[in-house]
């Protein structure tokens, strides 16, 4: 008998009102969760630590601790390498997408989302 495991999602953002954005995102594609937040790179690393997680939605300008760091952190830790990142941020400049990506990104969304792409990209990791 197949049991179901209700996937954990690190929602990463300095901003609340982009969390928010983001948890509806799933609530809308009916997506069932267990959202955790963090403001920063710092309090997202605590968290990864301490409880598994399936998912990150990471933004790139953070206090304390940026995402491309918070990304760097993890994926230099040999139990997180496979872990799906992906970036939700402002920063839609190629030379970032790249950077992002060549870190270990697993996908990127750039801001404002499109629901649609967003569904997509999710899609691919969480399922």
């Amino acid at each position: 008998m197949y049991t179901y495991h209700m996937k954990s999602i690190l929602v990463v953002d300095d901003s609340r009102i982009m969390r928010n954005i983001v948890k509806n995102y799933f609530t809308e594609q009916k997506i069932p969760c267990q959202y955790i937040e963090a403001e920063d790179g710092v309090e997202a690393l605590d968290i990864l630590m301490k409880q598994p997680i399936d998912l990150v939605l990471l933004d790139w300008n953070m206090p304390k601790l940026s995402g491309i760091d918070f990304l760097k952190k993890v994926r230099a830790i040999n139990k997180y390498i496979k872990l799906p990142i992906i970036m939700v941020t402002s920063e839609s400049a190629r030379y970032n997408v790249i950077e992002a990506l060549k870190l270990g990104a697993t996908d990127y969304i750039i801001k404002p989302i499109n629901g649609k792409l967003f569904a997509e990209k999710i899609s691919k990791v969480i399922f």
